[in-house]
């Protein structure tokens, strides 16, 4: 288990931290940097972005085409080059495009039999991703840290 000073360490950081706040925050951040490095890492060798990864997993959910920008709002970190994104993935085949016949300025995207495939191959070496970075952590304390996670969300303005 983590001792306080350990982060400050990590960091060789000379000072105590300035707030418990600022820790808090820095352990996220530090964190987040390391689980997202070795999620990359992973994903390169499927030669996918998580960005990429995440909007196919969004439609992958949906089940059916969905707007562009509705993907874009469920993603994980916010994206702000969604076209980019959807563009790479039709290029590579993974996913389909139409335009809505309710409003032509909406363009619809979902999964391309290859695409789907592409997921299915992928679940496996992210769930044992999972199990290997945090499978140490009792259940307990990852409830805690989700709850924990949840109400420092609830508080930060979009």
């Amino acid at each position: 288990m983590m001792t306080p000073s350990s982060l400050r360490e990590e960091l060789k950081k000379k000072g105590p931290f300035e707030s418990l706040e600022q820790e808090a925050m820095l352990g996220i951040l530090r964190t987040s940097d390391l689980l997202e490095n070795r999620l990359a890492r992973l994903l390169r060798t499927f030669s996918l972005t998580p960005s990429q990864y995440n909007a196919m997993r969004i439609m992958r959910g949906e089940k059916v085409p969905m707007p562009c920008l509705e993907v874009a709002d469920r993603m994980i970190q916010v994206s702000p080059a969604i076209t980019r994104v959807v563009d790479q993935l039709l290029n590579r085949g993974l996913i389909h495009k139409q335009q809505s016949n309710q409003d032509r300025r909406v363009f619809l995207v979902g999964l391309t039999d290859e695409g789907l495939t592409l997921l299915d191959k992928l679940d496996e070496p992210i769930q044992s991703l999972h199990r290997e970075l945090l499978g140490h952590v009792p259940a307990e304390d990852l409830h805690s840290l989700n709850r924990i996670l949840q109400i420092a969300r609830e508080r930060i303005p979009g």
